[in-house]
């Protein structure tokens, strides 16, 4: 019987996975620290209870009711571990129907990646998914953007090579506006695109007290504000910029990217460009952030017809944020922009699904790969007469690809 305290925690934590509570919000939190690690590192929890439970039936007595009892249970448990498994797998075909859909592109990483969305991914996402350094790209780390300290600092990754002419994403991290650091979240992003030839940024920005909306957004805003000042002593070119952010920071790069050059945000830089190519929000928040202060604190106030294009990805196993949040958001967002908004609704994907380099997440990067390469290809943005014709949001929707409310949402079938 000993056995039984290898199979149940990982029982606990893999039931934690499948199906992690939502309410109340202390139980959604343990939820989310329970499964969070086998959701997106599976394959060492499924190692680990069938060598254990193969150890046990070598030395011990399986045939009692109870030995039975916990054998089915580590059974049950090996299936669920499978079916995680499988999820994380699920989002390279759900981010490529979402990008053909919406951008009419027929693969993930370029050509070598089919409709299907699946390739090979690194078997350190499967083995042993944390991030690591890329040799041959160069951290400048703690540069000073803005004038509030520690919090207007920055971390800068570009190749080594220092190559000219390099685009831009700019990140900003997550934390509820209460907590969060620039190290933390999307580093394999960093890295991979840092390989590419991009040079990524990831900022910080004030919380708590002191970054009470407008504060925080205004930093966004002074980020965005220095790149286009400094970006070429980096050897990168702001003419191509992208903001990105997660679960907080998917709502102040969304809203960056839909107040590009609104003083009310800039003071003090209130001729700067702050405008952008684009922006990748993943798990994000697009709630009001101030419901009774003077300014509208929720990018669907700010929705616009000239909103750059949107990559938009969220689980729909986030116990923080449901993903009819940003369904709702998207459909929001739809109905008013004239360019793209790509959407992918990830099977059992939980919040923070950047922190490690999982499967999952590197599904996820060769989507944002791809649409930033669509974004840089882009030569003149469309008339409204080649919206309306050509635009995939008035192309009849296939039927295996179900809609909710209008919005075009990618669902594993």
């Amino acid at each position: 019987m000993s056995h039984i305290w290898t199979v149940a925690p990982v029982a606990l934590v893999t039931l934690a996975a499948l199906a992690p509570p939502h309410r109340p919000r202390p139980v959604a939190s343990v939820g989310f620290w329970l499964g969070y690690l086998v959701n997106e590192f599976p394959f060492f929890a499924f190692c680990w209870l069938v060598a254990s439970t193969l150890l046990a039936l070598g030395n011990e007595r399986i045939g009692s009711p109870a030995g039975l009892a916990v054998l089915a249970l580590a059974v049950l448990t090996a299936c669920g571990l499978a079916l995680i498994m499988w999820r994380g797998l699920l989002a390279g075909p759900v981010v490529a129907r979402a990008l053909s859909r919406e951008l009419g592109l027929d693969g993930l990483n370029g050509s070598s990646v089919g409709r299907a969305g699946y390739r090979r991914v690194p078997a350190r996402a499967v083995l042993w998914p944390l991030p690591l350094r890329a040799r041959d790209v160069q951290r400048v780390a703690n540069v000073s953007y803005g004038p509030a300290g520690r919090r207007n600092r920055l971390d800068l990754y570009r190749h080594r090579s220092r190559s000219a002419g390099a685009p831009v994403l700019i990140h900003f991290h997550g934390g509820h506006f209460r907590m969060g650091g620039k190290s933390r979240e999307a580093r394999t992003l960093f890295y991979r695109l840092a390989r590419k030839g991009w040079v990524c940024i990831s900022a910080d920005y004030r919380v708590r007290r002191a970054g009470r909306f407008p504060a925080s957004q205004v930093d966004a805003k002074r980020a965005i504000a220095w790149v286009r000042q400094h970006a070429g002593e980096y050897g990168a070119d702001p003419s191509l910029l992208v903001v990105a952010g997660g679960s907080a920071g998917a709502h102040l790069a969304s809203m960056a990217a839909l107040t590009a050059n609104d003083p009310v945000f800039q003071p003090g830089f209130e001729d700067a460009d702050t405008s952008v190519s684009a922006a990748v929000c993943l798990y994000g928040f697009y709630g009001s952030r101030d419901l009774a202060g003077p300014l509208p604190s929720s990018p669907h106030a700010h929705v616009r017809r000239d909103a750059p294009p949107f990559f938009v990805a969220h689980g729909d196993n986030d116990t923080f944020i449901p993903a009819t949040s940003a369904e709702s958001f998207v459909d929001a967002l739809c109905g008013v922009s004239m360019n793209p908004v790509v959407y992918a609704r990830l099977p059992g994907a939980q919040h923070s699904f950047d922190l490690l380099d999982s499967v999952r997440f590197q599904y996820v990067i060769d989507g944002i790969e791809a649409f930033t390469a669509w974004v840089r290809g882009r030569r003149d943005p469309p008339s409204d007469a080649q919206h309306t014709a050509a635009s995939p949001r008035n192309r009849a929707i296939p039927a295996e690809a179900p809609r909710t409310g209008g919005l075009r949402t990618e669902l594993a079938s």
